[in-house]
């Protein structure tokens, strides 16, 4: 029998799980793999920097609801990676990072890229794993993938140090594990009662956040608001598991978005967490109603009553809680209880429209230079299309296209989420294109953000991944030159200016296709244009610098700041 080493014992294994692709930057402590990868089912996709390879496995994760996939090598490679996988954790994406080491004979010695991996990475991962025999690499790779997509799902890290790769395994000492784990975990008494609670209220509301997603129950969700007549608002990755358009949705649950959530979270009796956390973007729980009862669904007990006090704490898959309860309700003998909270109904419509009517002023606003509504209004007119997808990056530019967004279809919109980490744009768009290829794909980003991965852009080009990359340009980091004019009066310059950059130039003699927008009325022409080229594009657009998005001035808030 001939020798297997390691590395193929790792590329067989990988295999075996069907990966499809592994975002990654080579290095000389993965070769290994690379060379037993060569020639396989699986791509290698190559970033231009380690960053940008885990935020695409990141949205590869979050959009295919299985575990992205990033391999990067040791040392530097491996701390590049690490801003994608602290935003996977926050977001609860499934995610395994394989990083190549030192071998374990050099360890201590002063080899090439020496430092503690694991327990660098530790605090940001649901498990680290070191693998330090050759036999027990297709475990690691089993154990590594089980973590990271069973209960709450989220990012998993393995070392695997590249002596242990080169060297040769004893055959009887190996074992290939497969497990796949399916498990829907429902409490069966608990949604009696939060079922039972539901139905008592005069104004409940559910909100459906990343869980609902990962639950694969739209068809459940939109089911049992049919059949309650219980309204819905989303959050995260469940924007649009019920579309916007659905007669019971009431679009985003943040409450800085033009519409009916910021009533809804103050007047409603009963609310229902499906799936999402109380967090920042609902003030810890602070802004809704102190006298609501709350009943929250989560696969994670740890989530249950974090920040808030819960009446009905539920341990639970979402998609098999919605489909006990509608089994309760046919066993009870309800078809149909959409005339129950009918005037409630109306009052969130008529919110939501006092609510948009205030804001149609800068959705529609003809100034030089450019709202950023206008712009984020502009996008979301012509990225009509269910299957389109939009990407949103940069502080105040994610804080206009999230409050103005329109979901049709879940899985098709992304964003940096609760790490708000800038730089996810084009990485993210460009998975999101490698995933959906028959998709127009577009990203919406600030001027700054878009520096960070910009070399992505040559990614996208010769890859062959046309998307069309959106720059609302406002000279500089916006969020913060704002917030530090509210919080000292003026904008340090160091550090908020950056100043009028040609992006599209740039992006042209990368070999792509560049606009240049000053004007409002010029945008819908530049899309059309730049979708119909085929080419990956850049069209920057001229912001007005002066205006104060809602993010900038909750950042000017941040931790009670008093002057």
């Amino acid at each position: 029998m001939s020798a297997i080493t390691g590395a193929k014992l790792a590329a067989e294994a990988l295999s075996r799980r069907n990966i499809k692709v592994i975002f990654t930057l080579s290095g000389g402590h993965i070769t290994p793999i690379y060379q037993h990868l060569e020639n396989t089912g699986i791509r290698l996709f190559d970033t231009r920097h380690e960053q940008a390879a885990v935020f695409m496995a990141e949205a590869w994760g979050k959009l295919t609801k299985t575990s992205g996939t990033a391999m990067v090598t040791a040392g530097p490679g491996f701390t590049n990676a690490l801003t994608g996988i602290a935003s996977a954790r926050l977001s609860n994406t499934p995610l395994v990072l394989i990083a190549g080491a030192i071998g374990l004979e050099t360890k201590d010695k002063l080899d090439l890229q020496d430092m503690p991996q694991a327990p660098v990475i530790e605090p940001l991962v649901k498990k680290a794993f070191v693998c330090m025999v050759p036999e027990r690499i297709p475990e690691y790779i089993d154990m590594a993938y089980r973590t990271a997509s069973s209960g709450r799902p989220g990012p998993v890290y393995l070392e695997l140090p590249v002596d242990v790769l080169n060297a040769e395994a004893k055959a009887e000492k190996i074992t290939r594990p497969l497990t796949q784990v399916e498990s829907k975990p429902v409490d069966i008494d608990a949604a009696e009662k939060a079922l039972e609670m539901m139905m008592s209220a005069s104004k409940p509301i559910i909100i459906g956040g990343s869980g609902i997603w990962y639950g694969n129950c739209s068809k459940e969700i939109a089911e049992f608001a049919e059949t309650t007549g219980i309204p819905v608002f989303t959050f995260a990755m469940g924007r649009g598991v019920i579309p916007d358009t659905h007669p019971l949705c009431f679009e985003s649950s943040l409450a800085i978005r033009p519409g009916a959530a910021l009533f809804a979270s103050i007047n409603a009796d009963v609310i229902v967490l499906l799936g999402t956390r109380f967090s920042l973007f609902n003030i810890f729980g602070g802004i809704f109603n102190q006298s609501a009862k709350i009943i929250q669904v989560d696969i994670c007990s740890e989530e249950l009553g974090h920040n808030r006090s819960v009446d009905i704490p539920i341990v639970s898959d979402t998609g098999a809680f919605l489909r006990y309860c509608l089994k309760l309700l046919e066993k009870k003998g309800i078809s149909s209880l959409v005339t129950r909270f009918s005037s409630w109904v109306q009052e969130l419509r008529k919110a939501a429209e006092d609510s948009k009517a205030q804001a149609m002023p800068n959705w529609t606003s003809e100034n030089v230079p450019i709202h950023p509504m206008r712009l984020a209004w502009e996008i979301n007119s012509f990225m009509n299309r269910e299957d389109d997808i939009v990407v949103a990056d940069g502080g105040d530019t994610t804080t206009w296209i999230g409050m103005t967004r329109t979901m049709k279809k879940a899985g098709h919109y992304l964003d940096y989420g609760l790490f708000g980490s800038l730089a996810v744009g084009l990485p993210y768009a460009n998975a999101a294109k490698l995933l959906n290829p028959e998709k127009r794909v577009l990203l919406l980003s600030g001027d700054g953000s878009i520096g960070f991965n910009f070399m992505e852009f040559e990614t996208s080009i010769r890859k062959g991944l046309p998307i069309v990359a959106v720059i609302s340009n406002d000279l500089g980091w916006g969020m913060i030159r704002h917030s530090q004019e509210i919080r000292i009066g003026h904008a340090i310059p160091d550090g908020t200016y950056i100043g009028k950059v040609d992006y599209h130039a740039m992006v042209e003699a990368l070999g792509g296709k560049g606009y240049y927008i000053e004007n409002p009325k010029d945008i819908q022409p530049a899309l059309e244009d730049a979708f119909s080229s085929g080419k990956t594009c850049c069209i920057n657009v001229m912001t007005d610098p002066t205006i104060i998005s809602p993010g900038s001035v909750a950042l000017a808030n941040l931790g009670g700041y008093k002057a």
